[in-house]
């Protein structure tokens, strides 16, 4: 494969302050195959990432790029050298069309005057479009489009560039099973095109079906490179995190007590409708469900984040009103958000402000705050939910994924809930995290907690739930037990295909 080689990244160190968060570490990508980069959150690879881009300048090693050494000052230079990158976080103009951003910067001119050619930037991405089989209008406003529509405009913008590397950033976050089979389609044509393709994703399932060759870090080193067919899931597993996790859902059997809450017809409009199901004291009640099917839209109504149309709310045998978050908290109820970036963590304060914020009223001594309190209380839940911190004042922003999920579920805990919503409780963060979040919602249910856990990944709702509860187009097309749940079964009753 020597001749197909593109990029030799070697002996790449990089140190922050306090931290060498890349020590050593190297990279090799081949035209026309997939180099999956596997790690735990923090091992080193979007650090990697944005050195390959030139945001970071590395203090040590050498890139060879075409065979040619190379410094990479900007990720201007980078894209101009072949190198794009579709990110995870999405940063679209959302007041402008979708070929508006695919070229933004970079708009094809007409005339001397240099006006833009609108003419030319439609067909340009019309054939785009078409290339990648995508049915959308290049005139419609980002602002009318899914977060899904928009993830394949930033895939469509980062082929646009024509680079020679494409650098995916867990680019199926936000799709669906369907649209996954469509990007994998992308990415073969683009194989056949002989580019190569860094992926980085914590989906096993995603790895064996597109990477060729896996390299994996671990706390900011080099671990290996492997040609994916030559290596299992387990191995995989136990390279990334350097011990071998037994089990993955560490569910234990609770004591499954009185009904807690017990939800009747409850409607949101047109969003979902006649939903019942109730869940008991120390119970694990999983949602299942595709995209779209109205499990997030039933736990915002049951937490009071939008408002019921009909229907009623029961908490121990009582029937409540819940029409504001406020509400759910004064009963016992708290929500754990599926996306902890915009609508869970403060990212520029600490670990401690983001565990208080929603608590201010406990910590007050007239108008002045009891910072000792505060001071014992994160301690505490940092040292009994291991939170990996060099200090709670540290910024949030600089923990990874799996540790800003514990920050998070430490602040509800700090509302001493009786009923915890958690909504894709693992979502893009690494094995090792999901275990030990795992190990703490089964720790909390065997404290008599009611937990109620929405999860898209089947093994986790398999693995975690004492009961399954499965939509389709807001309804409930099935309640499933835990010994008769399947993988197959779900899939049919999410897909509205309701077994006779």
């Amino acid at each position: 494969m020597e001749e197909r080689r593109i990029l030799e990244m070697r002996g790449i160190s990089k140190e922050f302050p306090g931290v060498k968060a890349l020590d050593n570490v190297e990279l090799t990508l081949h035209r026309g195959r997939v180099c999956a980069l596997m790690g735990e959150n923090g091992a080193g690879k979007s650090t990697l990432m944005k050195v390959l881009l030139g945001i970071y300048t590395p203090n040590s090693g050498k890139i060879t790029f075409r065979g040619n050494e190379v410094a990479i000052k900007n990720p201007h230079e980078a894209l101009n050298m072949g190198i794009s990158m579709i990110h995870q976080e999405l940063n679209p103009v959302i007041e402008r069309s979708i070929m508006e951003n695919i070229w933004l910067g970079r708009e094809p001119l007409r005339g001397k005057v240099g006006l833009v050619d609108h003419k030319k930037m439609y067909s340009d991405t019309v054939r785009l479009l078409k290339e990648l089989e995508l049915d959308l209008d290049p005139k419609e406003k980002m602002r009318n489009l899914t977060v899904a529509q928009m993830q394949m405009v930033e895939i469509v913008k980062a082929v646009s560039y024509n680079s020679e590397i494409v650098i995916m950033d867990e680019p199926t976050s936000s799709l669906t099973s369907k649209e996954v089979d469509h990007l994998f389609r992308i990415i073969e044509k683009l194989k056949e095109q002989n580019k190569a393709i860094v992926y980085i994703s914590h989906k096993m399932d995603e790895i064996y079906k597109i990477a060729d060759d896996i390299t994996i870090f671990r706390d900011g080193k080099y671990i290996g490179t492997y040609e994916t067919k030559d290596v299992s899931r387990e191995q995989l597993i136990n390279l990334m995190v350097g011990r071998e996790i037994k089990d993955m859902f560490p569910k234990t059997e609770c004591t499954i007590g009185d009904v807690k809450i017990k939800v009747e017809n409850l409607s949101a409009g047109n969003v979902f409708e006649n939903i019942n199901f109730e869940v008991k004291k120390g119970e694990i009640l999983g949602f299942a469900g595709l995209v779209g099917s109205g499990r997030t839209e039933v736990m915002e109504t049951l937490f009071g984040v939008r408002r019921k149309s009909g229907g009623k709310i029961t908490i121990n045998d009582k029937e409540v009103e819940i029409n504001t978050p406020n509400d759910g908290i004064k009963n016992k109820i708290a929500m754990l958000t599926e996306d902890r970036r915009d609508t869970g963590i403060f990212p520029m304060l600490s670990v401690k402000d983001n565990i208080v914020i929603s608590n201010m009223d406990l910590y007050l001594r007239g108008i002045l705050l009891n910072n000792k309190k505060i001071q014992k209380d994160c301690e505490k839940y940092k040292n009994e939910i291991r939170i990996k911190t060099p200090s709670i004042t540290e910024q949030i922003k600089n923990l990874s994924g799996g540790n800003q999920q514990k920050v998070l579920i430490a602040r509800w805990l700090l509302t001493e809930p009786e009923i915890l919503i958690l909504d894709e409780p693992t979502r893009g963060i690494d094995v090792g995290a999901k275990s030990e979040i795992h190990s703490l919602i089964s720790a909390l249910a065997g404290q008599g907690k009611s937990i109620i856990l929405i999860s898209s990944e089947l093994p986790e709702i398999l693995g975690m739930s004492d009961r399954i509860v499965v939509m389709h187009e807001g309804k409930i097309t099935g309640i499933l037990n835990r010994g008769e749940a399947t993988q197959e079964l779900i899939m049919k009753y999410a897909t509205g295909n309701v077994p006779a």
